[in-house]
This record gives C-alpha cells, structure tokens and sequence, in this order.
C-alpha cells in the first residue's frame, strides 16, 4: 500500500519520514491530603508530540533539507497533513540533522507539537464561499446563514473565513457536540 505524502504548512516531503513516533500525554495535578496521602485530579488530555526521523538523497538532498528549514523558521502553527496520523494543527518545534550533511545526504530528526486546538477530522464543505472558503454559506429564516461543511474544513477555519471568533462560531451552533468533529455535509450556522 502506497502511503500519501506527508505535509505541512506548504511544505510536501518528496518521500515520507523513515521513523514516526507519536506520544499522548494526559495533564494530572497532585494534592497532599492528611497521613500521607495524595489525591490525584485529571486536568484533561495535554499536547501530541509527533515526531520523527528521516534522509534526503539524490544530488538535491541538502536544498531539499534547506527547504524544510525555511518552514520551520516559518511562525505560526500549520496543517500537518500525516499519512497515518489525523491531520492537526501543529507547532514544527524541533528540526535537527543526525549527521553530518553531504550534498547528496540528509539525515534529520523533527518534532511537531500538537496545538490547543486539536486534530482534524480531514472532513471539509463543498461550494464557493465570498469569504474565500471552500464550503458554501446559505441563508435561511429571519436573515440567518449556514454553511455546509467540504474536506478539510474546521471550525476554526470557518470562523476565520467568516471573519469570527471560534468562539462564537461554536455558540451559534449548539447542536455540535465535539468542535473538533465536524461532518462533510453538516449545516454550521455561520449568522
């Protein structure tokens, strides 16, 4: 089975990563409770970190790597578009070479860090948008909008192009349950 190529930002690996590792962290606090005791409390699930190892080879091995150095000097979080992983919003927090560089041989190391506001489900609306989206925005009664959800939309995205806040995005729409869970097709009311 071939695998898609991995992405980020507007970066696309010419061939994927030799090494992938993923680690979940889940955030605890601990209190001292009385004869030496303790009580734990779940703060809720912390950051992805995904991160990997791969080479360059071929006469253009070290521009290639330069090309992926640009990126990361690029700020800002980006779409990582893994090809087994979900696809998330992340932070390129670490870019490394393992050896030595030769002109036609690269090896390196990376690592993403998941941010704050999670995974996309890859799912997206279809349509033309005057607010420059993919998906479709369409009025209803009393002068209210809906858009209709195409690959590789997410809330976020959606309250930007529609000039919001996520936050009021989501309070618009009560009927989704998970933010981070949207379906192609769905209606996400947008006004």
């Amino acid at each position: 089975m071939k695998l898609a190529s991995m992405r980020y930002k507007d970066y696309i690996w010419p061939h994927n990563p030799r090494i992938y590792a993923i680690s979940f962290q889940r955030e605890m606090g601990a209190a001292k409770v009385p004869f030496g005791r303790y009580c734990l409390q779940d703060l809720g699930p912390g950051h992805r970190v995904m991160s990997g190892e791969g080479e360059f080879v071929g006469e253009d091995a070290y521009r290639e790597f330069k090309k992926l150095a640009t990126v990361f000097y690029d700020e800002g979080p980006g779409l990582l578009v893994h090809p087994v992983w979900q696809t998330s919003r992340a932070y390129f927090v670490e870019l490394s070479l393992t050896q030595e560089p030769r002109a036609d041989y690269v090896a390196y190391r990376f690592t993403f860090w998941e941010g704050y506001d999670g995974h996309d489900t890859g799912l997206a609306v279809s349509g033309g948008s005057a607010a420059g989206g993919g998906g479709s925005a369409a009025g209803t009664a009393a002068g209210e909008r809906w858009y209709t959800v195409v690959k590789g939309d997410t809330l976020w995205d959606i309250a930007r192009r529609q000039g919001m806040s996520l936050t009021a995005l989501i309070a618009l729409n009560p009927q989704i349950k998970n933010p981070n869970l949207i379906l192609v097709g769905e209606k996400v009311r947008v006004a």
